[in-house]
């Protein structure tokens, strides 16, 4: 039989459905092997390819949802000023003037003036706390400057021409007795004279931002000598971060060559834990107090700058001084910011995980009352984390400070294992 009658047949056959029957039995069974081993392979292959893009493939992040958590406050405090004048207050390690009463602009200061007078001349002539310094020889002049403050009616201390005191002697008698001719020595010792020593304290109080002060003399005898009381109290900070001005303002007497014996004429010093700064009287100005007063609160010391210009005397002045001081005790207040293990975010994971991001640690800050206080939440992205895993923190800004506390997760963020992988191929 040629071939085309082969295939006449096979198609013949084929019509009326016989062809397979005729097929041999071991082709059939060839092609099954191979359709199911065909089968089997691609199977298998997309499983090559699949399990590994599913079991190793990262998983989406958590997703960070912040909670919410109050900002903290402090509360608000009411000074009791005097009714007259100006006064202010503000504290060595805060920022800026904290409170004020009164009047704004610049009033006569009388000796308060001593303050800058000492401060200029030390710029110029630095001296340590428990160093003598130079010696310094009274001249005629000086002498004849005790005859001239004494006609006015001002403070003196005796003089001669030929005493010989060194330069810490002569700023004790400056600060501690105030007196009057012996503050133009000083200024004149350390600049050559009245005049150049007012240009340099006119140069001193700019670069030093005390705009609102203007000196006419050195003593404080000029009523053209003003200031602010947002000023002085900066001053006072100035007057206590020297060591020496610290000292001195602090000694309630002492005892000089010739001179002899003089006592402070703070007579708050050592009451109540006030410890300077400068007293001032002059008709124009009234009686005047630059002090400084520590207290303690939730045992941590503050030493407390303030001023009161134009009281009636200087018995009065001291009652009002200390009564401010009495109710602006309750205005240093220590405000909690955050306890451990507060949440701020909470982690969630696709596959139904939960962990917090908590601070690590209790803060608080010694503040001002009503000082604003804010805060700012950063956090990282994870997939997976142990507990205890640093994730963030919390910044909060108050006064001039930043405080940063850690956050960390309270639990695991664990790996959703090979299952779920599988069966959420897509994360």
């Amino acid at each position: 039989m040629g071939f085309a009658d082969t295939c006449i047949r096979r198609s013949a056959l084929k019509r009326f459905g016989f062809y397979h029957d005729l097929m041999p039995v071991s082709r059939r069974t060839y092609l099954r092997r191979r359709i199911a081993v065909g089968t089997a392979l691609v199977v298998l292959l997309s499983a090559f390819t699949y399990l590994p893009i599913t079991l190793l493939a990262p998983t989406k992040p958590a997703v960070a949802t912040a909670l919410s958590v109050a900002t903290p406050e402090s509360t608000t405090v009411t000074v009791d000023w005097p009714g007259y004048g100006a006064s202010a207050i503000g504290a060595v390690g805060f920022p800026g003037i904290l409170a004020t009463g009164g009047e704004t602009t610049p009033r006569p200061i009388a000796s308060i003036t001593k303050i800058i007078t000492v401060l200029v001349v030390l710029d110029k002539k630095p001296l340590a706390a428990d160093a003598p310094g130079p010696n310094i020889t009274m001249t005629q002049h000086d002498a004849s400057l005790y005859h001239q403050y004494f006609a006015r009616n001002g403070k003196v201390e005796p003089v001669r021409a030929g005493l010989v005191l060194t330069q810490r002697q002569l700023l004790d008698v400056v600060l501690i007795s105030s007196a009057n001719n012996y503050a133009e020595t000083l200024g004149s010792w350390a600049f050559g004279s009245e005049t150049a020593f007012l240009a340099a304290a006119k140069g001193w109080l700019a670069d030093h931002q005390l705009s609102n002060t203007t000196l006419q003399d050195s003593s404080g005898m000029n009523p053209g000598n003003t200031s602010t009381a947002s000023d002085l109290v900066e001053l006072g900070k100035l007057a206590l971060s020297n060591r020496t001005v610290a000292a001195i303002v602090s000694t309630k007497s002492t005892t000089l060559p010739y001179i002899g014996h003089i006592t402070n004429t703070n007579e708050l010093l050592g009451v109540d834990g006030f410890e300077g700064i400068k007293t001032g009287t002059l008709a124009e100005a009234g009686a005047c107090l630059l002090f400084a007063d520590t207290i303690t609160v939730d045992n941590t010391p503050i030493t407390v700058v303030g001023v009161v210009l134009g009281g009636t005397n200087h018995r009065s002045l001291n009652a009002a001084v200390r009564a401010l001081m009495a109710s602006a005790v309750a205005g240093f207040q220590n405000v909690p910011l955050v306890s451990a293990g507060t949440p701020f975010y909470i982690y969630s994971t696709p596959w139904d995980q939960r962990a917090r991001a908590v601070a690590t640690k209790d803060e608080s800050v010694l503040v001002w009352a009503g000082s604003p206080v804010t805060q700012r939440v950063s956090t990282e992205e994870l997939t997976t984390a142990s507990a205890g895993t640093m994730v963030g923190s919390v910044e909060f800004t108050v006064a001039g400070k930043t405080i940063t506390v850690p956050l960390a997760l309270d639990s695991a963020l664990s790996d959703p294992g090979p299952w779920w992988r599988l069966t959420n191929p897509f994360g």
